[in-house]
C-alpha cells in the first residue's frame, strides 16, 4: 500500500520539523484534508511550502503555505 508524506520546507527548500506530527496517510486525499486543517499552525512553526510524496515519488510541490 503506498504512503502519502508530506515534506515541510522553508521558503529557500530547506526540510523543517513541522510543529504539527502528520499522521501516516493512506490516501491523497487522507493527506489533503490533514495540510487543509493544520496549515495555519505549520505556518507558525516555521514552514512556508509543502510537497507531497507517494512513497518516495514527488506528487507535486512545492505548494505555497501562505495566502497569496
Amino acid at each position: 500500500m503506498a504512503a502519502w508524506t508530506w515534506r515541510f520546507e522553508k521558503a529557500d527548500g530547506a526540510e523543517v520539523q513541522p510543529s504539527v506530527q502528520p499522521d501516516d496517510f493512506t490516501t491523497q486525499g487522507d493527506a489533503e484534508s490533514w495540510i487543509g486543517e493544520h496549515w495555519k499552525a505549520l505556518i507558525e512553526g516555521g514552514a512556508d511550502q509543502v510537497r507531497l510524496f507517494e512513497d518516495t515519488a514527488q506528487v507535486y510541490g512545492p505548494m505555497n503555505l501562505h495566502a497569496e
